[in-house]
């Protein structure tokens, strides 16, 4: 057996160009085929964690993908707003470990106004439980101070202390803006790939600030509005917010305080669990990781066209080194088993390759990956599945290397020998 391999190491030695030629083909559809695994199931893990470390989503009772919808994605609006009173008896029980609340319905050049706390930058956590972080500046502290996401920023081409008018509603352009209150960027979040890149984020109190002088929808009219300054010594305490996450102490109790919510007698609320929602949401859209895994087998399928292209060439060029084999003595038997053991070495030096290259791929892009586009992808850790793909090309490069083996060992000797011209 050593024996076998050796000559076969030393047969591929000698036509190097080819067999280099040949294992890069190879290591480059093991590194396509992983690589788009990883992408993949990174795509649909970083879906489904759009919002982390948050075990309810509490809204006005509607539909629970509306409710992910419009508080986490920001898309479409909320059936209903809840009650302040109504949240704060929620986040005053003793099973909960801290709450953030929401508060949507303004925009800025069609960018998401989302009217918070503080806890909502202390807290928020989006990935792999990744809190948000600042590239420039801090929480807002004053009445008319807003924090913005990286891509408002980045699109807008806003900077620090730059002044703003905030829109009322939610639509891209809008007619009704807030010209009497303008608010001073003071902080820009780093990209976190989510939903809040595109948001602008204000207090609670700025939100009700913003609508005091309106009547049934209504602006006030010019020269009616209340002066900022008079603002700041109001009352802003907010009659209703549109959504809050609510982190409790123990998962245990997740199931009772959802069902104590969804059951609360004095306002219709709705409950829902993030996760399974984003993974139920996921199984509806998810048509890119299915379109994902389609492009996966073509490329698995072209690898192994492409190796029987490469063995069969190559066999008839060494069509005399074969005859040559079976004139010193080498059996029929010999020679189908050295063809695959130069198809083994091939296959296994491709695979190795193949996933240096993938790795060298996700260390030089992981970062941009998941500042970007928000996606985590797995890094150090090689999952099973992985495992299973490996085996499956290695052992249909091995099944493919069957065809120029069973040619060489019917035909070795007498097409060696033949003089073509």
């Amino acid at each position: 057996m050593n024996s076998l391999y050796k000559i076969a190491s030393k047969s591929l030695l000698n036509r190097k160009n080819t067999t280099i030629l040949t294992i890069i083909s190879i290591a480059l559809s093991v590194c396509l085929l992983l690589g788009i695994e990883r992408i993949r199931s990174g795509t649909k893990n970083s879906f489904e964690n759009t919002v982390s470390g948050v075990d309810l989503i509490v809204g006005a009772r509607s539909g629970p993908i509306n409710l992910l919808l419009y508080s986490v994605f920001r898309i479409g609006n909320a059936t209903n707003n809840l009650g302040y009173e109504t949240y704060q008896k929620v986040k005053s029980r003793e099973d909960v470990q801290y709450s953030i609340p929401i508060s949507l319905g303004d925009s800025h050049r069609g960018y998401k106004v989302v009217g918070t706390s503080q806890n909502y930058f202390q807290h928020y956590q989006y990935g792999n439980k990744q809190n948000l972080a600042f590239s420039k500046g801090q929480e807002f502290q004053d009445l008319f101070d807003v924090v913005i996401g990286s891509k408002v920023a980045e699109e807008l081409n806003y900077d620090l202390d730059k002044k703003i008018t905030l829109s009322h509603g939610m639509n891209a352009v809008s007619f009704q803006q807030h010209d009497n209150m303008q608010f001073r960027i003071v902080g820009i979040l780093k990209p976190t790939g989510t939903p809040v890149d595109s948001s602008l984020h204000v207090s609670l109190q700025a939100i009700e600030a913003l609508h005091v002088d309106w009547q049934d929808g209504a602006p006030p009219r010019a020269g009616e509005a209340t002066p900022k300054e008079s603002l700041r010594s109001m009352d802003l305490t907010p009659s209703s917010i549109t959504a809050f996450f609510v982190k409790l102490k123990s998962r245990m109790a997740v199931f009772q305080v959802q069902r104590d919510i969804n059951e609360y007698a004095d306002e219709a609320m709705l409950a829902i669990l993030p996760g399974v929602v984003l993974r139920e949401l996921w199984s509806s859209i998810g048509m890119a990781e299915k379109a994902l895994f389609v492009v996966s087998i073509l490329v698995f399928i072209v690898s192994l066209f492409g190796m029987l292209i490469s063995l069969l060439s190559t066999l008839n060029e060494r069509r005399r080194e074969m005859a040559l084999l079976r004139s010193v003595g080498a059996s029929k038997p010999f020679i189908f088993a050295l063809l695959l053991a130069e198809s083994f070495l091939i296959s296994i030096a491709g695979i190795v390759f193949g996933i240096v290259l993938l790795y060298a791929g996700l260390l030089s892009t992981q970062t941009w990956l998941e500042a970007r586009i928000g996606m985590g992808v797995s890094l150090y850790q090689f999952q099973l599945q992985d495992f299973y793909y490996l085996a499956l090309i290695l052992v249909a490069s091995m099944v493919v290397s069957l065809f120029p083996a069973l040619r060489a060992y019917k035909k070795s000797l007498a097409d060696g020998l033949t003089v073509r011209t």
